[in-house]
């Protein structure tokens, strides 16, 4: 997308959320403006390419949101489907991008057709919640723990995970404590583990079972342990390949090129949330 009017104000008011991401449009247009060149924002977190069946979670007051880390996710789906001599749209991918937060997607013909909301749902992560029993949570929030709905948010996205557990979100830190013979370290690290398998099951129904590769990306994809772990657990829906790290300076910059380039076409911010009454 061109960075235009549109974009920085919903950029500024955080419609989608209050993200440090944000920042990266009104940055690039304040650097371009000056010298008369366009500013570009590729694969944001915001990207939405859900199937309508994936809006719906169960409650009709709460739609399912497309929040994700589709810079990463899409980059490496790239780079994966090379290694395989595909195109990145001819193929049918599960990728797990493990970081501070966890995103699993489905992607098919280069779509990212369902995820988890990092924030709200799936696997529980270094320091986010992930999905709790809906029922305990309810009565938890009314039960006067927290004051208010910042400090809410703040324990489950932010306390929760591994730092509810361990008081850490460092997994090279959790690892080393489970060398030492920690049994709670070992729990909660195969339970983090466990609940990404589990969800990379759930994310192969999507694509009816139908999955080229199963690719595990972001830092925590450089621990041989969980990525070997994860693998014991998910290779019989198709094989696991890891490229671990984030190489999103990159991505950016390659996506900008390919829309100069006329490989991909430009696409206009405000004319898409005009025909979007859900923004």
């Amino acid at each position: 997308y061109r960075v235009d009017a549109c974009m920085k104000e919903d950029l500024w008011n955080g419609v989608q959320g209050e993200h440090a991401s944000n920042l990266g449009g009104l940055i690039a247009s304040a650097l371009a403006e000056p010298l008369g060149i366009p500013a570009f924002i590729v694969d944001p977190v915001s990207v939405d390419e859900f199937h309508d069946v994936a809006r719906l979670s169960g409650l009709d007051v709460i739609p399912r949101k497309s929040l994700l880390h589709a810079l990463n996710i899409r980059s490496t789906a790239r780079k994966a489907a090379a290694d395989l001599g595909k195109q990145m749209e001819a193929c049918r991918f599960i990728v797990a991008h493990l970081g501070g937060g966890f995103s699993i997607v489905p992607m098919e013909n280069g779509k990212m057709i369902d995820a988890n909301n990092a924030n709200e749902e799936g696997p529980f992560s270094p320091d986010r919640s992930g999905s709790l029993p809906s029922y305990s949570l309810a009565k938890l929030l009314f039960s006067g723990h927290f004051q208010d709905f910042l400090e809410a948010r703040k324990i489950i996205n932010g306390q929760g995970g591994l730092v509810a557990y361990l008081g850490t979100s460092d997994v090279r830190e959790v690892e080393r404590r489970v060398e030492t013979g920690d049994k709670k370290a070992k729990l909660a690290l195969d339970a983090m583990i466990y609940q990404i398998a589990k969800y990379i099951g759930a994310m192969a129904a999507p694509l009816k079972g139908q999955v080229d590769a199963i690719i595990l990306t972001g830092g925590i994809a450089y621990s041989a342990y969980v990525t070997a772990e994860i693998e014991k657990r998910v290779r019989f829906i198709a094989p696991v390949k890891s490229y671990p790290g984030e190489n999103e300076m990159e991505a950016l910059a390659l996506g900008a090129l390919r829309v100069l380039q006329g490989l991909e076409p430009e696409r206009n911010y405000e004319k898409e949330v005009n025909n979007d009454s859900t923004l």
